[in-house]
């Protein structure tokens, strides 16, 4: 038995599994764990398949390329997360499915079958910590030997360690991989199992399929916030940065929202068409095009992609929320990149990268260069919306390394088309700026929005709940609810503000606003203005609106930060959409009202039951604005 195994403090139901393998492997370096992918250095493409009821199954193509691994799925549906894929398989509080309440029987049973499968298989162990080397925690991957792409994903999202350098490892998580169950008990479908067990001190992660996105990403995410909601902090769904303006005043920062509202985009430069000039919209009535003119840009500094853990050990005294990024690799999504030069930064590193990455729903040619904008093709023939690319933090430019104070923090939310005709939710302006009571408000709803491109299925108006990271959490909603309250409470010095992405009412924007309100943020050194210069916004929903607005000289037209004001939508049609939001805010909000729910928190709930003006919200938690 490898000496390494030593270093181990593991369960008795796992190292039964490991001593009953008949191999099992612990990589040391990440080199060698790409070499295992495929088997042998004369290997180009490999077919991962698994005995399904005697029949052989391909649960991915892995391919060789120049530089790094190309990974595709044959059925469209694994090529991006199924959002009702988490299970609870222990006993513990949760407003999430119990499996056995699913499936009709304990959980406990696949649990002990899964071992029994795994104990048949060789193996490969993946030490990593979730969390990060600095404040992460030690982890554990146990998956098929032949899955080998699915424990090098791992290792580039987490910490990998190599278990030679340190004495004692003891996992706090870990996570299982049996891909042909999601054949044999679950009709096909991603199915990924949580089940806490508080008396091992481990939380432990059944992996029924190979799709990195509910599992060695998500599934990692859903670790830290259990560990946050023990300890009493929380693990923000958001990215963040350091802008620096050209004048070099500097602001952090952070924005949150569900899957495609923005966080990616926080940290790319301004998107500029051929004559340099930024389109702000197209008003989909008319086709007019609108422009401004950006002579100089902020340098952007970037801290976190999407998950940005706030524990006690790194806050100080500063009265602002102080982050550092709970993670060593970003799932990039690339289907922005349609062709050379769309975004040079992730381009440059997704063609030459100083170490093999990992790619998903993207073509590939054996020993060629894959391409960042060659997205895979759905069996309709489109481009798969979902093309991912594994990117170490360590390669992106001027990524910061340390814990940073968050002077603002911003809400993105696909937003629909708006018009008279018809009316629906997507009247926020372009920059709206919402009292902490408010800002909470939305965190809990935080609706999915518009054409989510990173995960299937579609519905007109969805929420994602708590933080925009309910998703991925195994406990209760009410727990989260009061720890965010919390958080927010405790940094009155951290702004909140609102930002849409792909419309403003009429206009198509993609995601122009949040660029644009960032250069702008940046340059005021952040929500640092007078209350005489904010307009009541016509939804309280909505906070304040800026009366006016000028980026680099130039004024923004009140079209944009007052929707309401557009001719093809106008008062009435901008009212029918406050309409669809109130609703919508109701029937999400009544799954908070419970007994456990902080006196704050029921007091806030009370002001938007009673149609609250945008003061009343204040009134509850300060703006902090004069």
């Amino acid at each position: 038995m490898n000496i390494l195994f030593e270093r181990f403090e593991l369960p008795e139901a796992l190292r039964k599994v490991i001593y009953n393998s008949p191999s099992v492997i612990i990589p040391t370096s990440k080199d060698q764990l790409f070499e295992l992918i495929f088997g042998n250095e004369y290997t180009d493409k490999i077919e991962v398949l698994y005995d399904v009821n005697g029949h052989p199954v391909k649960e991915a193509e892995v391919v060789r390329c120049k530089n790094g691994a190309a990974v595709n799925f044959p059925e469209d549906y694994m090529r991006r997360r199924d959002p009702d894929s988490m299970r609870i398989g222990d006993g513990l509080d949760t407003d999430k499915p119990r499996f056995e309440d699913v499936y009709g029987y304990s959980f406990d049973e696949l649990r002990t079958e899964t071992f029994r499968w795994l104990t048949r298989q060789e193996l490969i162990l993946v030490p990593f910590k979730s969390g990060g080397y600095d404040y992460g925690y030690d982890s554990l991957l146990v998956c098929p030997r032949n899955a080998a792409f699915f424990g090098f994903a791992m290792a580039q999202l987490q910490a990998f360690v190599d278990v030679r350098t340190v004495e004692h490892f003891k996992p706090r998580a870990v996570v299982y991989a049996a891909p042909p169950f999601r054949h044999t008990h679950f009709g096909g479908k991603q199915v990924v199992v949580h089940c806490r067990r508080p008396e091992i001190g481990i939380h432990e992660v059944f992996s029924y399929n190979l799709y990195p996105g509910p599992s060695a990403k998500k599934g990692i995410y859903a670790v830290l916030i259990d560990i946050g909601e023990q300890e009493g902090w929380v693990t923000a769904h958001a990215s963040s940065a350091r802008i620096i303006t050209p004048y070099e005043n500097e602001m952090v920062m952070m924005h949150e929202g569900a899957s495609g509202g923005g966080k990616s985009e926080l940290l790319q430069d301004v998107m500029r068409s051929g004559d340099g000039r930024v389109l702000l919209g197209v008003n989909l009535v008319s086709g007019e095009e609108s422009y401004i003119s950006m002579s100089d840009t902020c340098t952007i500094e970037p801290v976190t992609d999407d998950m940005a853990m706030c524990p006690p050990s790194i806050q100080d005294n500063s009265g602002k929320l102080v982050l550092t990024d709970g993670e060593d690799g970003w799932f990039v999504r690339v289907d922005g990149i349609t062709s050379y030069g769309c975004d040079p930064q992730y381009e440059k590193i997704s063609i030459s990268p100083s170490e093999p990455l990992m790619f998903l729903n993207l073509q590939a040619v054996p020993r060629a260069t894959c391409l960042p904008w060659e997205h895979s093709l759905d069996s309709d023939g489109r481009a798969c919306p979902n093309p991912r690319v594994i990117v170490p933090r360590r390669m992106v430019k001027n990524v910061v390394n340390s814990p940073v104070e968050v002077d603002v923090r911003s809400f993105g939310v696909r937003m629909p088309p708006a018009t008279a005709k018809e009316p629906t939710y997507g009247i926020m302006g372009l920059m709206q700026i919402v009292p902490p009571a408010l800002a909470w408000l939305w965190r809990l709803v935080a609706p999915r929005g518009f054409k989510n491109p990173s995960i299937s299925g579609e519905t007109p108006l969805a929420s994602e709940g708590v933080g925009s990271y309910w998703p991925f959490a195994t406990g209760k909603r009410v727990t989260q609810a009061n720890l965010l309250l919390e958080q927010i409470l405790s940094c009155p010095n951290t702004r909140y503000v609102l930002i849409p992405n792909q419309h403003i009412g009429t206009y198509r924007v993609g995601f122009a606003a949040e660029w644009i309100a960032r250069e702008y943020l940046a340059r005021r050194g952040g929500v640092n203005m007078k209350m005489d210069r904010l307009v009541p916004a016509r939804c309280p929903l909505m906070g304040y609106a800026l009366g006016e607005m000028k980026v680099d000289g130039q004024r923004i037209s009140s079209r944009f930060l007052r929707p309401e004001r557009q001719e093809h939508l106008g008062e009435k049609g901008y009212d029918k959409g406050a309409e669809i939001l109130y609703d919508f805010f109701a029937k999400v909000l009544s799954e908070y009202y419970r007994d456990e729910l902080s006196p704050t928190g029921r007091e806030i709930l009370e002001c938007f039951e009673s149609h609250g003006s945008v003061e009343d919200y204040c009134k509850i938690i300060p703006l902090g604005l004069k």
